[in-house]
């Protein structure tokens, strides 16, 4: 086939980067064709810049049969309905994390691209560049020798002192957890393999935030969800894992992400990040020492994702970020809350496969 023909929904902050990746980075696969958001003044400026349509509405988007691909890029509260639309539609779709606020519905989602024969891919692509990719070299290779354990450590204090509208980050489908544990939970699959069962404990610390960021400064948000959550993993593989994510710490000392086997021990990069650096220590050792990034992809590639389901089309193959892993990272967050509220371990009912490495 041709290139793969993208629409994008939504042109919010996360926009800037797939516009200039798209158009860039990836256009020997992919092409940008329109752009539709809420606020028409915003669409007409990115379709001036990038020479592309601007359409009136979504239905607008939808019905343009140029278009292969929906790239949603909207809040989360919306991914679930505009996915679904554009499924409908017969266009394939990516979309940014989580896949939906809930299990239920993003297996709907899952069975309605596999009824029409569509490719469903989801956020984050992270996992695919060049950082992630080589730990996953090294741990196939046996370097650490069998995993048995990780360490995930996301925290910091909001997003209400940098975001320009941080609101929806503390509603549902927001939180420290919806936010940022998928770039968490996509890794430790990818290098681990997926989960069977989790407990968690989970608490919201604050019922406000105030903004402190321009241009909402001084606008105080109710807090809807929980903003520190801990929880330990249990992989299929017979690995643990420790994951906290939290909004209501100022500072901390612990690693990101750290692999733990029987030979060694793998310091992985910022699962929110493409690139560097990545840390190894044998046994037997008490230095760590860098190892190169063996792949390509180490600066902010978002959209790799897109391109990636533009190539497993050509291929006849399965997209690696796709909707039965996000479904699978949905459903392990979503028990991590369960788990909280009925103070129990939960399993996992939705399984996936490792993605394939690059």
């Amino acid at each position: 086939m041709d290139k793969l023909k993208v629409g994008i929904i939504g042109l919010g902050k996360i926009s800037g980067i797939y516009l200039e990746n798209l158009t860039k980075v990836f256009s020997h696969k992919v092409e940008l064709v329109g752009v539709v958001d809420l606020l028409s003044e915003r669409s007409a400026s990115v379709a001036e810049q990038y020479k592309v349509k601007q359409y009136a509405d979504v239905e607008a988007l939808l019905g343009d049969p140029a278009i292969d691909l929906v790239l949603n890029l909207t809040t989360p509260q919306s991914h679930f309905a505009l996915c679904k639309q554009a499924l409908e539609a017969g266009k394939h779709v990516y979309v940014e994390k989580p896949l939906s606020l809930n299990v239920e519905q993003a297996s709907a989602l899952v069975e309605l691209a596999q009824k029409k024969q569509l490719r469903l891919g989801c956020a984050p692509d992270t996992f695919l560049g060049a950082g992630i990719q080589t730990c996953r070299k090294l741990i196939d290779d046996g370097w650490i020798g069998r995993p048995v354990a990780a360490s995930a450590f996301m925290m910091n204090h909001g997003h209400e002192s940098w975001h320009p509208d941080p609101a929806f980050y503390y509603q549902v489908g927001g939180g420290p957890l919806f936010d940022m544990g998928p770039y968490y939970i996509t890794a430790m699959v990818n290098l681990l393999g997926p989960v069977d069962s989790v407990t968690g404990y989970a608490q919201k610390s604050f019922e406000t935030r105030t903004v402190t960021s321009e241009p909402k400064k001084g606008e105080v948000i109710d807090v809807e969800v929980a903003t520190h959550i801990a929880g330990a993993l249990h992989f299929e593989s017979g690995a643990v894992a420790t994951l906290v994510t939290s909004f209501d710490i100022w500072h901390h000392s612990m690693p990101r992400l750290e692999i733990y086997g029987t030979e060694g021990s793998l310091q992985v990069p910022d699962p929110n990040t493409f690139g560097g650096p990545i840390l190894f220590c044998r046994k037997g050792t008490k230095e760590w020492k860098e190892i190169p990034l063996l792949f390509d992809y180490a600066e902010n590639s978002r959209g790799l994702g897109v391109a990636d389901i533009a190539q497993s089309i050509v291929e006849g193959s399965d997209n690696r970020a796709s909707g039965v892993l996000a479904r699978h990272v949905v459903e392990v967050m979503s028990s991590l809350i369960l788990s909280a509220d009925k103070k129990q371990q939960v399993a996992i009912k939705h399984s996936c496969q490792r993605p394939l490495p690059r």
